[in-house]
């Protein structure tokens, strides 16, 4: 449960201990992506956001995934992104967090968001607001597209994820880990499919 006194050390030891469970592939998820874009647009600066994408599993046609959809956010200026657009988000129930791309600490940064159902407080959304040159981050759409376009693949990652979420159902960092090697590896096949090596 959300404790608005608590500190962002304690605020981040919560999520990550939150319970991690994968679902079947629910095609309203695509819905709820469009219906928060709009949202998003409708009440974020013009002139701080671009383009907004589906991205992780919830992207995907029959691939059964935590069902939280993951939205990517191009910002103009992450620093402007703190100072206008976090406030605002937090103002409507948001959780925000300055979070780091790679590991525990150290940049680059980037403004990350979990919205929850009002009522039940489950994740329904993480919104990750990155600039268009964080290539990592814009890299998970090649991800995304390569597992649309190869459905056995999909399914080997599904496989995955229902393997770690059983090892670790309360450790998501420990989730987190356990794809790294798997959508790393997965990326550069599409980086060469899709001609971006």
């Amino acid at each position: 449960m959300r404790n608005d006194m608590e500190t962002p050390e304690q605020k981040i030891r919560r999520v990550i201990r939150e319970e991690v469970a994968i679902a079947p592939y629910d095609p309203a998820w695509a819905e709820s992506f469009r219906c928060e874009r709009d949202h998003l647009q409708a009440c974020l600066p013009g002139d701080l956001i671009g383009r907004i994408e589906h991205f992780g599993s919830t992207a995907v046609p029959r691939l059964a995934a935590k069902p939280i959809v993951d939205i990517l956010v191009e910002v103009t200026d992450l620093q402007a992104t703190r100072v206008r657009i976090a406030p605002l988000l937090e103002a409507q129930g948001y959780e925000y967090f300055w979070r780091p791309t790679h590991g525990d600490d150290g940049p680059p940064y980037y403004a990350w968001f979990i919205k929850r159902d009002q009522r039940t407080g489950t994740r329904t959304h993480h919104i990750h607001m990155v600039e268009g040159h964080f290539k990592e981050h814009w890299d998970r759409l090649l991800f995304r597209d390569y597992l649309i376009d190869h459905p056995q693949v999909a399914g080997e990652y599904a496989a995955l994820k229902i393997r770690l979420a059983s090892a670790s159902p309360r450790d998501r960092v420990a989730y987190s880990r356990g794809k790294t090697e798997f959508i790393v590896g997965v990326t550069e096949q599409a980086k060469r499919y899709y001609g971006r090596a």
